[in-house]
């Protein structure tokens, strides 16, 4: 019964985070970096790529843009300012279909979240499993997207407040 309640609490908790997200959240369109034009998600050239400490690395323009969004994090006491993980950066695209796999079947589930790939709709395992974009679909898969540690709180406050002024939403 516990187990239960808590799954409850992390739905609403999700549920008021994605609410919050719509209304505080602002969206901006990529506009793609040219030395990607024409790169496959998902196999971006390693001279593309820059390390992102202590995790990960990142298209060497959102390595800029998160390193200074880092510092001035790290100014106004936002600490730590940290990728959840290397998986939460640049993604190739077996990293991203292996993960994929783990998260997501083929054979339906009534009422769970849903991807299509590969013109097939997939059924998300569990609503407590973290959401995936498919496989050569996600700004991951280009390097130009990063997932925010502990983005809850302050630190997600201060993202809403700061985080558009490095190109990023």
């Amino acid at each position: 019964m516990k187990a239960k309640k808590r799954n409850a609490k992390r739905i609403r908790v999700k549920k008021r985070q994605q609410e919050v997200n719509a209304k505080n959240w602002p969206i901006v369109k990529v506009t793609l970096p040219a030395d990607l034009k024409g790169v496959k998600p998902g196999e971006v050239p390693a001279h593309l790529l820059r390390d992102v400490k202590p995790y990960g690395k990142l298209h060497w323009r959102a390595a800029d843009a998160y390193h200074a969004m880092q510092a001035k994090a790290f100014a106004d006491k936002i600490k730590p300012f940290k990728p959840t993980s290397a998986g939460d950066t640049y993604r190739s695209l077996a990293m991203q279909t292996t993960t994929f796999l783990q998260r997501y079947q083929k054979q339906p589930i009534e009422g769970a979240s849903t991807r299509t790939w590969e013109g097939v709709k997939w059924y998300k395992k569990s609503p407590t499993m973290a959401s995936l974009a498919a496989p050569g679909t996600s700004q991951h898969n280009l390097g130009i997207a990063v997932d925010i540690w502990s983005a809850s709180g302050p630190r997600f406050e201060w993202m809403l407040k700061n985080a558009l002024d490095f190109g990023f939403s």
